[in-house]
């Protein structure tokens, strides 16, 4: 009887065990599935099928090395965004190439461009995509990234930010999607971030997206769910997403995170390649 009940007892751990497993790998499958995305409606999108300098009607850039008052981005950044410089930005063979290279201008010794939506593009909540190939080498810090247009709850990072997608040379193999709240941010290290490893990111093209609705933000690759950010409505300091945000797309040089093991000066000029940029709602 005792032998009965120990059989039986085993039988039942095996089933709960079975049941777990089951149940925390329909989990996995459920979060990182390729979800039907509740936004639809195209509101937005650059195809860059114009040859030339990028759509003056959908982008404007941020210029030089944001000084006085944020030299080097905030980040240490050593390059100098140019404005309207096809060398930097450009259109061509219906794709945007935003080009970093290592020449002189003005006090910098790279360049390289950061298009901006603001103004032009801004929205509160949606599906906001951008099918992307990545540049190679240490020290290039490619970014596709939201910031908001009015910076009403103040300034970084109380009015919030958030990274579709940023990718460091060094770690070649690694996207990276991230929210920055007054809370939760890089100063203080506890900015709310995930990744995916990809072999083949500066050789083919992925889609960034993010699902943004007042509740969450969830981040995909090639619609493949990695990350997600959950408003608790403890209030702005955690979530500071319910205003609209514009978007940005660059190629930084070193600074804190993408120097961190200097800069390969044999790998330039380095292309950050965007096929499209969509957004739903």
């Amino acid at each position: 009887m005792a032998f009965f009940k120990k059989k039986l007892k085993h039988k039942a751990m095996a089933f709960t065990k079975n049941k777990v497993f089951f149940l925390l790998l329909l989990q996995l499958v459920i979060y990182s599935s390729c979800a039907q995305s509740t936004f639809t409606k195209l509101v937005w999108s650059d195809e860059f099928s114009k040859p030339g300098l990028p759509d003056s009607l959908k982008w404007g850039y941020d210029k030089g090395r944001g000084c006085p008052d944020n030299c080097g981005w905030g980040n240490n950044e050593l390059q100098f965004y140019t404005h309207e410089r096809k060398e930097n930005a450009r259109v061509e063979n219906g794709h945007l190439i935003i080009e970093a290279r290592k020449e002189i201008y003005a006090d910098a010794q790279y360049t390289s461009a950061r298009l901006v939506s603001k103004n032009k593009g801004d929205w509160k909540y949606g599906r906001i995509e951008a099918k992307a190939m990545l540049p190679a080498g240490t020290g290039m810090w490619p970014a596709i990234w939201m910031l908001p247009t009015k910076w009403e709850y103040g300034g970084w990072p109380k009015s919030g930010e958030i990274d579709i997608m940023e990718n460091v040379g060094y770690w070649p193999d690694s996207a990276l999607g991230t929210v920055h709240t007054n809370a939760y941010n890089g100063m203080l290290g506890t900015q709310k971030t995930n990744g995916l490893n990809i072999t083949d990111l500066s050789k083919a093209f992925h889609v960034n997206a993010i699902e943004w609705t007042p509740d969450m933000i969830s981040f995909f690759i090639d619609n493949v769910k990695y990350n997600e950010f959950k408003n608790d409505h403890k209030g702005v300091d955690e979530w500071p997403f319910d205003k609209e945000f514009h978007l940005l797309m660059n190629v930084a040089v070193g600074g804190n995170w993408g120097g961190k093991f200097g800069v390969d000066d044999k790998i330039f000029p380095q292309k950050l390649t965007i096929d499209y940029v969509r957004v739903y709602q």
